[in-house]
Formats: structure tokens, C-alpha cells, sequence
């Protein structure tokens, strides 16, 4: 009679998941869903329940629409841009799409500074905080007090005492894995910051969604006046894991320090997720988001804030970088530390390759998360093969940096991977800036990646063992289980 049961059971769990598991969902995503409940009904399918959706609830969603239709309500249009230089005939349309997908306008008139040097870019932070005169936004997926960013935190406890409202925001998950979280949160209370976690998982507190997804985001705001972005999170750059202090891994980032009205839209990203997490919506510290200032200097860049994440009904990040590979003309480079492209992605790079369009990527040699390690190896012939150029950035370091660059006149910077976890699972930012200062620059840093990396060829990769070939390809399936 027990095993009738069981039977029974098992046999409706597989009826079930042929009906639910592939709706909305890739194919190859519902593939492997269905793998896992076929192969193991039980354990399957209670996964699926636990991170099968990769929604937030609705009442996260809703605030989100609610921010998205105030930013409409509150900018103009896109005619106002600096237009010293044509722009490419696509870019019209691109800007239309992420204005589309995520309510921000192209601004113009903005200045920015590339910090490739991990450190400094903690020293400008800080000194910026040590200026505040109104109120500090800051909100990162890791935000970690040690040695190497005390003085942030204590930049952070001055800026309270002189009256300026300081606010944080930190991913729930990542920060309380990092070491010494206790003494993190115990530092902000006691400097009389205000803050919250992202996303929490606490479920005897009525906070729950699927955990793993995250607020993956690295922006800080000052006055309204300066703002920071890109890769970086503040924590030492080995991230203070026994782990990685014995392999003596330290992480590469780029951020972007920010002037001009994009201020205003990189504020608006945190000014959401602090009405998300605290139902508090600052409006007093939200000025209408224009682009009518433009500056006269040459310098001057036209940028645009994407946000994306399951909050939004699209991939915002994932259709902007397709369009902008499809456009491509000239050259496209690519920097990501997790490299898992979807099929779309993938056929935009190989296709970029095909039609004459130079293509670079430049990865770490080494991995620090093994699954993500190996799924990316995994797509490492196919890439070769149809000519993209793979450089390796050489450990000890995790090139960390997110960014890329179109032809000369476009690039787009922040803390989106160029992988699935990123496109669906992960709250993330990215701006996208035209002109050719921004691009310049980044060219500059490319040039740096690239004196300190090797490249990898096809007769090399060839040349990998049996065994390294079998643990990519199984990477690779797990990957696809979103």
C-alpha cells in the first residue's frame, strides 16, 4: 500500500512539472528543471518550490512600478542631450529601449573619473563623505568593516555627528557571510546611521522571497552632487576569507566617480530600494530628474541609468547588451569575472565575430566560485572558434571589473556579469555613456588588462584534460537551473 502510494505521488509530481516548470520560463532552463524533478522527484521538485521562482512578491513589485511611473512623471524627453556629435544612427533607439525597460531618461552634461585602483577608490569615497553637507546614500552588496575600510565607516560616523543624514543599504545574504558582519552592523548602530538590509531573508519576520535573489548593486551618493558606481564593494580586497588570504587572491574593480545631472538618476536607484526596504520614499532628497543641463565643455558625457532585476517585468541589462552587440560595427571588448552567456548572448558575439566585428574578452585566469569557474571554461572553444579573442587576467588577481566597450563611441560600466544569475536572479545597475573622453578611457584600461594577461588559443584549449572538459559541462547544466 506504501509503495502504491509513493508511486502515486511520484507519478503526480512528473504530471505536475511537465505543466508548471516550463511555463515562461527558457527552454533550456525548463530542461533542466525538469532533469533534476525526473531524476530525483523529491528533492527536485522541493528546490523548485524553494527557488523555482525567480520573482520578487508582488508587493516588492508593485513599489517598483509605482517608482518607475513617478521617474516618467517627473523627467522629459531625450531632446535636450548634447549633440556636438552625431550620434550613431542606432543609439536613438537603444536609449528608447532602456528608457522603455527602465524608466530613466539620457541626460547630458556629466563628467566622470575612472578608479581602476582598488584602494584609492576607497581613499575618493571617503574624502567625498568627509565633504557631505546634506545626506549620504550608500548601498552596496558587500559592506564589510575591517581595516581597509575603517575609514569609510568612520567618515561615515563624522558625517552623522555633524548633523548630515547618512543612510545605508546592504545585501542581506552577502553581508552577513562576510566575516566580521556582526561588527559591521554593531559600527553603523553605533555611528547612528540608518540603515537596512536588502532583500532579507527573515522569515519569522514576514521577509521572505526565493533566497537567492540578490541586490547586487554598488552605488554611493553624495548631496545630490557626486555619485559612485561600477564593480566595487567595500571590503578588503581579499574580502577578509581564510580561503582567499591563503590562495593570496585580491580582487580587481573599476568604478566611476560621477558630476552632472546622472547624479540625480543614480540617487533615484537608491531611493527605490530604500522605499522597498523601509516604505519610506524620500521625496524631500528627489529632485525632478532632467536632462536640460548641458554642458558647454567638450567633455561633457550623455549617460543613462539602466536598473534591472527581478523587479522588472524584462532583463533590462540583458536587452541592452544585445542591442548594443548587434550595433557594433567596428569592435566590441568585454569585461566580466562570470562569464555564463544565455543562447542569445551567445549568438550576438559569434555573430558580431562573423560579420567582421573585432571581438575581445577578457576573464580572470583563475576562479574563485568553481561552479561559475567552470560553467564560463565551458564556452571558451565556441568563442575561439568563431574568432573572439580570449585574454586571461593573471592571478593572483579576480578581475572583478563589469564593463564594455562599442566601437568609439559607446561604453557601459556597473555591476551587471554577463551571466544568467545577473540577467534574471541579481537586482543590479549599469550606465551606459556616450563620448568619446568616457570610451578613451576605457580604452586605457582595456590596454592595462591586457599587459598584464595572456591569451588563451585554440590549440591550447585543446590541450585541457579529460577531466577539466567533464566538470565545465557539468557546470554548464547547473547553470541553466533558474
Amino acid at each position: 500500500m506504501v509503495v502504491l502510494v509513493l508511486l502515486a505521488i511520484d507519478l503526480a509530481i512528473r504530471i505536475i512539472a511537465v505543466i508548471v516548470v516550463p511555463r515562461n520560463r527558457r527552454p533550456s532552463t525548463g530542461i533542466a528543471w525538469l532533469m533534476a524533478i525526473f531524476v530525483l522527484p523529491y528533492i527536485g521538485f522541493l528546490l523548485f518550490l524553494l527557488i523555482g521562482s525567480y520573482k520578487l512578491p508582488k508587493s516588492r513589485r508593485d513599489k517598483q512600478h509605482a517608482i518607475n511611473e513617478f521617474i516618467i512623471e517627473t523627467t522629459e524627453g531625450i531632446e535636450r542631450v548634447s549633440d556636438d556629435h552625431p550620434w550613431p544612427p542606432w543609439f536613438k533607439n537603444v536609449v528608447e529601449l532602456n528608457r522603455t525597460l527602465g524608466a530613466m531618461p539620457l541626460v547630458g552634461g556629466n563628467d566622470a573619473t575612472l578608479l581602476g585602483d582598488y584602494d584609492e577608490s576607497i581613499r575618493r569615497m571617503t574624502a567625498d563623505i568627509d565633504d557631505a553637507q546634506r545626506y549620504v546614500h550608500a548601498e552596496f552588496y558587500i559592506l564589510s568593516y575591517d581595516a581597509t575600510t575603517k575609514p569609510f565607516f568612520e567618515a561615515l560616523a563624522a558625517a552623522v555627528k555633524r548633523g548630515v543624514t547618512v543612510r545605508v543599504l546592504l545585501d542581506h545574504i552577502a553581508s552577513v557571510r562576510a566575516p566580521g558582519h556582526r561588527k559591521t552592523a554593531k559600527m553603523l548602530d553605533r555611528a547612528g546611521v540608518k540603515w537596512h538590509y536588502m532583500l532579507p531573508v527573515q522569515p519569522l519576520k514576514g521577509k521572505w522571497q526565493r533566497p537567492d535573489l540578490r541586490n547586487h548593486r554598488k552605488i554611493l551618493v553624495v548631496d545630490g552632487e557626486v555619485a559612485y558606481m561600477g564593480s566595487q564593494n567595500v571590503v578588503d580586497r581579499s574580502y577578509n576569507k581564510k580561503s582567499n588570504l591563503k590562495r593570496g587572491l585580491k580582487w580587481q574593480d573599476l568604478m566611476t566617480r560621477l558630476e552632472g545631472p546622472i547624479v540625480t538618476g543614480i540617487n533615484a536607484i537608491f531611493i527605490t530600494d530604500w522605499y522597498s526596504e523601509s516604505a519610506e520614499l524620500l521625496l524631500r532628497e528627489t529632485r525632478a530628474i532632467t536632462d536640460d543641463v548641458i554642458d558647454e565643455d567638450p567633455r561633457a558625457l550623455d549617460m543613462q541609468v539602466v536598473p534591472s532585476g527581478p523587479g522588472f517585468d524584462g532583463e533590462n541589462n540583458l536587452r541592452l547588451f544585445l542591442a548594443l552587440l548587434y550595433a557594433a560595427q567596428e569592435r566590441i571588448i568585454i569585461t566580466s569575472p562570470y562569464f555564463v552567456p544565455d543562447d542569445a548572448m551567445l549568438y550576438a558575439i559569434t555573430t558580431a565575430t562573423q560579420r567582421g566585428v573585432e571581438v575581445q574578452l577578457f576573464v580572470s585566469e583563475i576562479g574563485d566560485q568553481a561552479l561559475v569557474y567552470h560553467a564560463q571554461r565551458s564556452y571558451y572553444e565556441v568563442l575561439l572558434k568563431a574568432g573572439v579573442r580570449i585574454y586571461m587576467y593573471q592571478a593572483p588577481y579576480i578581475l572583478h571589473s563589469k564593463h564594455f566597450t562599442i566601437d568609439d563611441d559607446v561604453a557601459v560600466i556597473g555591476s551587471s556579469n554577463m551571466d544568467m544569475r545577473s540577467f534574471s536572479l541579481n537586482m543590479e545597475v549599469s550606465l551606459m555613456v556616450r563620448g568619446a573622453p568616457f570610451v578613451t578611457a576605457m580604452r586605457g584600461v582595456e590596454d592595462g588588462y591586457r599587459e598584464v594577461s595572456r591569451e588563451l588559443t585554440l590549440e591550447e584549449w585543446h590541450k585541457q584534460p579529460l577531466r577539466s572538459t567533464i566538470l565545465d559541462n557539468l557546470a554548464r547544466l547547473t547553470s541553466a537551473i533558474q
